[in-house]
């Protein structure tokens, strides 16, 4: 469980990083930004091997779905679920 947590903390700051480039790149509905972290945090998760050659796949994935839903946490709780990521400022009113 403490490696999990260990890799955990160390892909949050890239997983927050990847979703705001994709709320900041694309037009995504606000409800789906949580998966979106989740699913992002897997892949990253996976794709980690080449950094953390003694961890299994199945605990670079769990490391990777925490960190995914840890980051969402960070920026979108208490944030408004209506709309889109990229709403102009009339749409915001």
């Amino acid at each position: 469980m403490s490696d999990i947590l260990m890799f955990a903390t160390v892909l949050v700051p890239i997983i927050t990083a990847l979703v705001q480039l994709v709320k900041v790149t694309v037009d995504v509905p606000k409800n789906y930004i949580p998966l979106l972290s989740l699913l992002i945090g897997l892949v990253v998760g996976a794709a980690a091997f080449p950094f953390a050659e003694g961890l299994p796949l199945a605990v670079r994935l769990w490391a990777g779905g925490l960190a995914g839903l840890a980051s969402t946490g960070l920026f979108e709780i208490g944030n408004s679920r209506l709309g889109t990521t990229k709403m102009s400022s009339k749409q915001k009113q």
